[in-house]
C-alpha cells in the first residue's frame, strides 16, 4: 500500500471537503482518506496496482476541484496567485458595491426609477460574471455530480434576488402595481453577498496561513543549495542534487541540508530545532549530523546518507502534515453532519418561502423570497466545517514548535484524558552510562550505572499535579528500580518487568476505567505502548517504538509529557468553543433570517445582504479563534 499527501486546491468550505473525500472513498484500490479543509491537503492510503494518482486527480479535477499530484509542481506559488486574484476580485467587487449602494440609496442620480434599475442591472452582471464566476462554475459542476456546497447555496440565493430584480426592471409595474403590491429590485442583495463572501474568504485564507506557519517554518529549516566537493573542489549545487554518497560541505551559520556522518573537521551543531536542546552540541569524526540544524562553530565535512524525502527532518514534516491531515473522532461526526448540511438548508429554504406564501398569500412573494434567498445564505456549514480542523492544526503545529511530534489527531483528543501514566525507566526515565564495565556491575554505585534525565523530578511533579498516576515499569533488579522510583518520585513501581508485564499493566489500568498513556523508547516496549490510549516513544529510541507510538518526544526533557496534556487540553476546549459557535450561530440566526419575528409583531429580520456577512464573519471567527492556541502557555 501507497500513502501520500496530495495537495487540493479549490476547497472553500466542509461541504468541498466532505466531498471531495467521498469522491476519493469510492474509488476502487484506495483504503483511506482524509481530507484536510484547512490544510488544502488529502491524505490518501492506495494500491498501487488498482488506482493511481493520475486516475485519483480526473476524478477530483472532475468535481470542480484540483489535486496536484506533480511534486515539482510549486503548491505555494499557485496558492500565492489564488490569493493574489481572490484579493483582487474583492477590491473590484466592493467597488461595484460602492456604485450599487451609491445608485440604489439615491446619493448619485441617473436619472428615472427605470433608468436606476437598468444601471444597477448592468452592474450585478458584471459583479457576478467577473468577481463570482467561481461560485457559479463551481455550482454547476456539483450539481453536475449531484453534490452541493457553500457555492451552490451562494449561487442560489444571488440568482433568485437578481431574477427576481430582473423581473420587477422590466415589469414590476404591471405585474405588482396592478394588484396593488409594493414592489422593489435588490441588486443590492447580489452584489453585496457576492462582495461578502469573497472579504471572508479573503480574511479566511489569510488566517489559514497562520494556521499552517509550523509547517513552513519547519520546511524554512532546509536550505536550497548545498556545497559538494568534487575533486578537490568546492561547487554550489540545488539540494535535489545531493545524492547519497556524496561528501557535503557546511561552514559556520549555515544549515546542514542533509543526513550524514562526519568525515572531516570539528566544531559545533544547534541541533534545537530537532532535539529541543538549547546548546551547542560538539562534533568530530564520525558523528552523526542532520539536515535542518546550524554550524556554530568549525567548517564540517561529511558523507551524505540521507537525502531528500528521507533525512530525519522530511521525516518530521511528513508525520506533523499528516497528524494536521488526519481526524479526530469529533470530526468524522461533524464530516458526516455538513455532508447532508448544503441539502438540509436548501429543503428549510423551500419550507420558509412556502410557509411564507400560506400564511400571506401572493402579497407577500417578495417577503417570502428575500427569507429564503437569507436562509441561504446565513446558513452556511463554513464554520462548522473549520471548527475541529483549525484548532487541531494550530495546536499540532504548537506541538511540534515544542519538540512535541504527533502522529495522529486522535491523540490529540485522548491526551488530555489520560489519567494514568506507564514510564519505561531505562532510556526513557533514565540515561545508562555506555562507559562502565558492567562485569563488575555488583561494585558499582546506582548512579554510576545510569543517571536521572535532566529535568526528570519535575517532569513527574508537573504529571502528579495533573492528577495522573505514575507507574515506573523496568526489568532492571527490584534495588535498582525502587531506588530510581524513590529518587525522581514516582509512587508506584515494578522491577524485572517483561514486555508481557508492560502490556498487563497497561491493561489492568484500563479495566479500573482509566485512560492510560505509555512512554517508552524500545523495542520491549512496543507491546504496551500499542495497547495503551496514548502511546509516547522517545526520539532517540528505536524505530519500533517510534513507529508504534502516537506522539514523539524530541530530546530528553520529560517535562513535554506534561505540555502535551496541556496542549491537548487547550487544543480540545478550543474545539468545543469553535463548534458550540458555530450550531449556536446557526440556531439562533437561522430563524431570524427567516423572518421568524415578524410572525410575532417584532419587525426584525437578516437582510440577504447582512445575512452574507454574518456567515462570512462566522467563518473567519472560527479561525481567529482558533490561533489563540499559540498566544496559551
Amino acid at each position: 500500500m501507497e500513502k501520500k499527501i496530495l495537495p487540493v486546491l479549490g476547497m472553500a468550505c466542509a461541504g468541498c471537503s466532505a466531498n471531495v473525500e467521498r469522491k476519493l472513498k469510492a474509488m476502487d484500490g484506495i483504503k483511506s482518506v482524509s481530507v484536510s479543509l484547512p490544510g488544502r491537503t488529502a491524505m490518501v492510503e492506495y494500491d498501487e496496482k488498482i488506482v493511481t494518482p493520475a486516475d485519483m486527480k480526473r476524478e477530483i479535477d472532475a468535481a470542480g476541484f484540483e489535486l496536484i499530484i506533480d511534486e515539482e509542481t510549486r503548491v505555494d506559488t499557485l496558492e500565492k496567485n489564488s490569493y493574489r486574484l481572490l484579493l483582487h476580485r474583492t477590491a473590484l467587487s466592493w467597488l461595484f458595491a460602492l456604485l450599487t449602494m451609491s445608485v440604489s440609496m439615491g446619493w448619485v442620480s441617473v436619472g428615472s426609477l427605470d433608468a436606476s434599475n437598468q444601471v444597477l442591472l448592468i452592474i450585478c452582471i458584471v459583479n457576478m460574471i467577473y468577481c463570482g464566476r467561481q461560485f457559479y462554475l463551481n455550482a454547476w459542476r456539483l450539481l453536475l455530480h449531484r453534490s452541493a456546497n457553500m457555492d451552490t447555496l451562494v449561487a442560489m440565493s444571488t440568482l433568485m434576488s437578481f431574477g427576481f430584480s430582473v423581473f420587477n426592471t422590466f415589469w414590476g409595474s404591471s405585474f405588482w402595481g396592478s394588484r396593488g403590491i409594493e414592489w422593489h429590485t435588490y441588486y443590492d442583495a447580489s452584489v453585496m453577498i457576492v462582495t461578502f463572501v469573497l472579504t471572508g474568504r479573503s480574511l479566511e485564507e489569510r488566517a489559514k496561513k497562520s494556521t499552517a506557519s509550523a509547517i513552513r517554518s519547519l520546511m524554512g529549516l532546509v536550505p536550497r543549495m548545498a556545497h559538494i566537493v568534487s575533486n578537490g573542489d568546492v561547487v554550489d549545487v540545488p539540494l535535489a542534487a545531493v545524492s547519497v554518497g556524496d561528501v557535503v560541505e557546511v561552514r559556520k551559520g549555515e544549515k546542514i541540508p542533509v543526513d550524514g556522518t562526519l568525515t572531516e573537521g570539528t566544531g559545533y551543531v544547534d541541533e534545537s530545532m530537532i532535539s529541543g536542546e538549547p546548546l551547542p552540541v560538539s562534533k568530530s569524526t564520525a558523528a552523526r549530523v542532520l539536515a535542518g540544524t546550524i554550524v556554530s562553530e568549525g567548517t564540517l565535512r561529511f558523507r551524505a546518507e540521507q537525502v531528500g524525502q528521507h533525512t530525519m527532518l522530511a521525516n518530521i514534516i511528513r508525520m506533523v502534515q499528516e497528524a494536521q491531515g488526519s481526524k479526530a473522532p469529533v470530526q468524522r461526526l461533524v464530516d458526516k453532519v455538513a455532508l447532508v448540511f448544503v441539502p438540509c438548508v436548501l429543503a428549510v429554504s423551500a419550507l420558509t418561502f412556502v410557509l411564507w406564501l400560506l400564511i400571506g398569500g401572493e402579497s407577500v412573494l417578495p417577503q417570502a423570497l428575500l427569507s429564503a434567498i437569507s436562509v441561504l445564505v446565513i446558513a452556511c456549514p463554513c464554520a462548522m466545517g473549520l471548527a475541529t480542523p483549525t484548532a487541531l492544526m494550530v495546536g499540532i503545529g504548537k506541538a511540534a514548535q515544542c519538540g512535541i511530534l504527533v502522529k495522529d489527531a486522535t491523540a490529540v483528543e485522548h491526551m488530555c484524558k489520560v489519567d494514568a501514566l506507564v514510564i519505561d525507566k531505562t532510556g526513557t526515565l533514565t540515561i545508562p552510562n555506555k562507559d562502565v564495565d558492567f562485569k563488575s556491575a555488583e561494585n558499582i554505585a546506582l548512579e554510576d550505572r545510569e543517571q536521572l534525565k535532566p529535568y526528570a523530578v519535575e517532569a513527574i511533579a508537573m504529571l502528579k499535579a495533573r492528577g495522573i498516576e505514575v507507574w515506573m515499569m523496568s526489568g532492571d533488579k527490584e534495588e535498582a528500580a525502587a531506588y530510581w522510583a524513590k529518587k525522581v518520585g514516582i509512587d508506584h513501581w515494578k522491577s524485572c518487568c517483561m514486555p508481557q508485564d508492560k502490556e498487563d499493566i497497561v491493561r489492568h489500568l484500563q479495566l479500573q476505567g482509566k485512560t492510560v498513556a505509555m512512554v517508552g523508547d524500545g523495542i520491549n516496549d512496543s507491546q504496551a505502548l500499542a495497547l495503551a490510549d496514548v502511546s509516547i516513544a522517545m526520539a532517540r529510541g528505536t524505530d519500533v517504538a517510534m513507529d508504534v507510538a502516537q506522539v514523539t518526544l524530541m530530546g530528553d526533557d520529560l517535562r513535554r509529557i506534561a505540555d502535551a496534556c496541556r496542549l491537548s487540553h487547550n487544543t480540545v476546549a478550543m474545539i468545543r468553543q469553535n463548534l458550540f459557535w458555530a450550531f449556536v450561530y446557526n440556531i439562533i440566526c437561522i430563524p431570524l433570517a427567516a423572518g421568524a419575528l415578524r410572525l410575532f409583531g417584532v419587525d426584525f429580520q437578516i437582510t440577504p445582504m447582512w445575512a452574507s456577512a454574518l456567515m462570512a464573519m462566522s467563518s473567519v471567527s472560527v479561525v481567529t479563534n482558533s490561533l489563540r492556541l499559540k498566544l496559551l502557555k
